[in-house]
């Protein structure tokens, strides 16, 4: 049995100078006929998904990753893409499912890929707006949502407990290039990475315990307006 600790992202591929944190990748296409076929990865064209590696990488550096990679071209997937990637990431193994992304469209395909991992004992964060209407799949039961909080530096994260997020965590990366929801969801899986690789037997509910714990911030955060 493996000892490495992996996690999962579903996101646009990563760098070729990443290529030695992946354990596997594989990419999720739907084609013309409307149905989802598994390819060979891409080198990620958007920066999207590398960002979030190197975040998630930043916190736990000796995690291994498995890459679904769902966007291409263009910042455009489909509920069906995403739910065949999480369920090809269960089958890698992972501990952590990351999702800095989101879709309008609740679809049966999607909400029941992730009851299948949230099943399987893997933690799924999922990014979710500050405010408006919600998203899918951080609107899911079992689905950890994560929101940005500019409260937070890149060793803090928020427990928010409200109607949009149950916790808030840093909005830019290192590098500045990609920022917001996405970003805290992964700051937010790297710190739970890190303390699941130091508990290897914990569970979901543990972790969440946790982080609600040692959160820096507890509440939303609350705006003065001068008169």
């Amino acid at each position: 049995m493996s000892t490495e600790f992996r996690v999962g992202i579903v996101d646009s591929g990563y760098r070729a100078d990443q290529s030695t944190r992946v354990h596997a990748a594989a990419a999720f296409v739907l084609d013309v006929d409307m149905q989802v076929h598994r390819r060979d990865a891409i080198a990620d064209r958007l920066g999207h998904g590398s960002a979030v590696l190197e975040r998630i990488a930043f916190n736990a550096p000796e995690a291994r990753f498995c890459v679904a990679q769902v966007f291409r071209e263009r910042a455009a997937t489909t509920p069906l893409q995403i739910a065949e990637a999480i369920r090809w990431l269960v089958g890698q193994g992972v501990r952590i499912i990351n999702l800095s992304l989101g879709v309008r469209a609740d679809r049966a395909a999607l909400r029941e890929a992730c009851a299948f991992a949230v099943d399987a004992g893997v933690v799924v964060c999922a990014a979710s707006p500050a405010q408006g209407d919600p998203v899918f799949p951080s609107r899911y039961p079992g689905v950890v949502r994560v929101t940005g909080d500019a409260r937070c530096d890149a060793a803090q994260w928020s427990w928010l407990d409200s109607t949009q997020a149950e916790f808030g965590a840093q909005v830019r990366g290192n590098g500045a290039t990609q920022a917001g929801a996405s970003i805290a969801t992964a700051a937010l899986s790297g710190h739970a990475a890190a303390w699941l690789m130091r508990h290897r037997d914990a569970d979901r509910d543990a972790l969440l315990a946790w982080l609600r714990a040692h959160a820096a911030f507890i509440g939303v955060e609350r705006r003065t307006h001068a008169s």
